[in-house]
């Protein structure tokens, strides 16, 4: 599986590096971006290398446009002369099958290009499609171009047009791709790099607790203070019971000796003589 990509990010020039085969006209690189020129007329650029099978896309970012034909190649020959082109003509995205310099429109997404969009262009077996932003626009099948390892772009040469980071990669059939984002370089490394570790942290496990726990407590130090009650507190008394108070005698209790009686018998010239008795009176109040 090949893959090829560019992002363009290097010192304004006329010479694209090795990576890139000017078929027509004289591309360039400025501010970081690829350029077609303002000579006017359609020019053609291809990625040096070959993809390794004629499954596969290629895409890349319109970061300016304007009114004119620019747009992305894949499953092209050596000049570009054959393969299917992904397009904008500053009013529709058309997809073309070209076969001996003959182009044939076969599917057509009605909308202008925007500055930032990216173009891709796929071929699997016969099945193309073209999508914009990762969205796929328009999926035709067509026969008219079985083969081919090429991948570029088409262009109109305007001043206002620019490429930015374009990628192409072989398709395994069935496998679905996501648009890839800007293309990091990826660089060498220098010097080296050691890490040091750092101290380990002891980890205490927890025990069952056997026996009695006696936990001190401390002297309380936050206090309650008791703050004056206002307002009004008012009580319901119960039913009183009435209670006798015993009051003190004012009279004495005294003891009074009974006079003595006297009793006659009948028949008989006796008296009975009762003694005195006495008996206790006691006042009460």
């Amino acid at each position: 599986m090949t893959s090829f990509s560019d992002d363009f990010n290097r010192p304004d020039s006329t010479d694209l590096g090795a990576g890139w085969v000017e078929v027509s006209g004289d591309w360039s690189i400025v501010s970081n971006q690829l350029s077609p020129g303002a000579a006017g007329g359609t020019i053609i650029l291809r990625a040096a290398g070959a993809m390794a099978t004629s499954d596969h896309y290629a895409q890349v970012t319109i970061a300016a446009t304007t009114t004119a034909s620019q747009g992305v190649w894949c499953r092209g020959n050596a000049n570009i002369s054959q393969g299917y082109l992904w397009r904008n003509n500053g009013s529709s995205w058309d997809l073309f099958s070209v076969v001996g310099g003959s182009f044939t429109n076969i599917g057509t997404y009605a909308a202008a290009a925007a500055p930032g969009d990216v173009a891709k262009v796929q071929a699997v077996g016969t099945t193309v499609k073209g999508y914009v932003n990762g969205i796929e626009r328009v999926s035709v099948t067509d026969t008219g171009v079985a083969t081919g390892t090429s991948v570029g772009i088409r262009s109109d040469s305007a001043g206002a047009i620019r490429y930015d980071n374009f990628t192409a990669a072989d398709v395994t059939a069935g496998a679905t791709l996501s648009v890839a984002a800007a293309v990091e370089t990826a660089q060498p490394l220098t010097g080296s790099k050691a890490a040091t570790p750092g101290v380990a942290a002891e980890t205490a496990t927890a025990q069952t607790l056997t026996g009695l726990v006696t936990a001190t407590l401390g002297t309380a130090t936050a206090a309650e203070t008791a703050r004056p009650l206002t307002g009004g507190k008012t009580a319901t008394l119960g039913t009183a019971v009435e209670v006798d108070t015993a009051r003190l005698l004012t009279v004495p209790s005294t003891t009074v000796p009974s006079p003595e009686r006297t009793y006659q018998i009948p028949a008989e010239n006796r008296r009975l003589v009762v003694a005195a008795e006495h008996r206790t009176l006691e006042v009460r109040r």
